[in-house]
């Protein structure tokens, strides 16, 4: 008697599984209850062949007739598939977290429990349909358990769906890429699973984007969420400033040099005038200097001594070619995102501080293109062809900086210094991995091309190994530009590589 009690209380929790909701139909049932079930799993069969094949059917009706056999909040065919789905792979979860010789014992005693052949048919049918419509169940899964606390059937397959809904929100979190994403992750499975604490904590992540907003780093447009320039300046001023902060003294432009002069950029400060000074009046404090000197009266005496002259800075131009590295090794080293967060740092910067200075973006791989500044945002790597074809990107870089006279010209290397790629004496693209004597050869005379058009390089290399850092050293030591050097994940701490001062510091950013 107990055994046979203990067979109908398994066969009940066997099909609840199957579909949630059916516990109170099943405690009573009778001949005419597993006929009505058959008949169900039969229509529920038609109804997903009908859907297969390109039909309408009509869900409302057999919701109608067979709603008491399912639980709440299925409004649609689809609904009901993920549930079952949901169901079948709790159930196959647990068969293969199992032993061999559990997992036969259980499929014994299922099969037992399963006598009807009418429902035997049917549930491999559906089996078979909901396969062909889903493909491989995306909740099916093993998880390994261990301990010495037994379980029942039933609080086993719980522990199966509070698996797969941890599974489904790691999935979730795992896709958040950017702020949108953020409104895709479920608040009820995170707060049901991790707690209120965690729950507020992503609600605090989601108005971190207004507090950007407010703040003026990001801003909405068609496309979504996007970084403002004054967001893209903060990254890059400490970097961009280094760069700078020793031109040489040339024509007019926008950045600041140790020298001091006469010409320039008039500043608000003033001086006492001298021999020589640009003759820019500063006439408010010429006229009390006159007061100090006479006291209150009219009319004014102006004296030598008296005039004063907006002080002067010098400024000088530059024209920048700026290189980004879009090869595959770029990708396979880790490198291309923070070359990207780079390249968009120098890019806004240069045209946002410093507007007389003329720029050029190359993209470089298997040969070098032009790069407008309006795509810079959305390049990424080459993903069709091989190679790191530095040498043709410093060619082009000395046609575009040919067409300005003076000023400092430089060009901005960004890449992990590698190159793998040039071009030969019949124009033909070579590549070899690793970098052949001829590419590294070819790729340094176009180094020395640049110097002696006096075109400053300075490369941002995200370093891997010493054998990349070698070549990148050597092509700044013939150049006499600056090198620096940072891994992808701590780009705000790198090495200052002083060739010019023959010295290096480490700089924090």
């Amino acid at each position: 008697q107990k055994f046979q009690e203990l067979l109908e209380q398994l066969q009940q929790q066997v099909l609840q599984q199957t579909f949630q909701g059916m516990q109170q139909s099943l405690q009573n049932m009778t001949a005419q209850d597993i006929a009505e079930m058959r008949q169900m799993l039969s229509e529920l069969n038609q109804m997903l062949e009908e859907k297969a094949k390109g039909g309408e059917p009509d869900f409302e009706r057999f919701m109608h007739k067979y709603g008491h056999f399912f639980g709440p909040g299925i409004n649609s065919l689809e609904d009901l598939m993920d549930r079952m789905a949901q169901q079948m792979a709790a159930m196959q979860s647990l068969m293969d977290s199992m032993t061999q010789e559990q997992r036969a014992e259980l499929w014994n005693a299922m099969q037992a429990v399963m006598n009807d052949p009418g429902i035997q048919e049917e549930m491999s049918r559906l089996a078979e349909n909901l396969g062909q419509m889903m493909g491989e169940n995306p909740y099916a899964q093993r998880f390994q358990f261990g301990g010495s606390e037994d379980l029942s059937l039933e609080e086993a397959l719980r522990l199966m769906d509070r698996l797969h809904a941890m599974d489904e929100v790691e999935d979730q979190l795992r896709g958040v890429r950017d702020w949108r994403d953020l409104e895709h992750v479920d608040d009820q499975k995170i707060r049901d699973l991790l707690g209120d604490e965690f729950s507020e904590d992503l609600e605090q992540l989601r108005q971190l984007t207004k507090t950007l907003e407010d703040a003026g780093y990001i801003q909405r447009t068609k496309r979504g969420w996007e970084m403002t320039p004054r967001g893209v300046r903060k990254i890059g001023q400490k970097a961009l400033t280094d760069i700078f902060q020793h031109l040489k003294k040339d024509r007019f432009g926008q950045h600041h040099i140790d020298t001091q002069g006469v010409g320039g950029e008039r500043t608000d400060s003033s001086k006492a005038y001298e021999f020589g000074d640009p003759f820019l009046l500063d006439l408010p404090k010429t006229l009390m200097n006159s007061l100090w000197r006479e006291g209150v009266g009219s009319p004014l005496h102006l004296e030598a001594d008296d005039f004063e002259v907006y002080r002067t800075e010098q400024i000088t131009q530059s024209s920048t070619v700026l290189m980004v590295d879009m090869s595959r090794s770029m990708l396979y080293n880790g490198c291309f995102a923070a070359a990207k967060k780079v390249a968009l740092a120098l890019d806004s910067l240069i045209r946002t501080q410093f507007p007389r200075d003329n720029l050029y973006i190359l993209g470089f791989s298997y040969v070098a293109t032009e790069l407008k500044p309006a795509a810079l945002p959305s390049i990424t790597w080459d993903e069709y062809n091989y190679g790191t074809n530095m040498q043709h990107g410093l060619m082009l870089a000395r046609q575009l900086l040919a067409r300005h006279k003076g000023g400092t010209k430089q060009v901005i290397v960004i890449t992990d210094g590698e190159p793998t790629a040039h071009f030969d004496e019949t124009n033909q693209v070579r590549f070899a991995y690793p970098p052949t004597w001829q590419t590294l050869q070819e790729t340094l005379k176009e180094v020395m091309r640049c110097t002696r058009e006096q075109i400053v390089i300075n490369t941002f290399m995200l370093e891997r190994s010493p054998y990349m850092a070698g070549f990148v050293s050597e092509m700044a030591k013939i150049n006499k530009g600056r090198a620096f050097f940072a891994t992808p994940d701590h780009l705000g701490e790198y090495i200052l590589v002083d060739y010019v001062a023959n010295k290096k510091k480490l700089m924090k950013a």
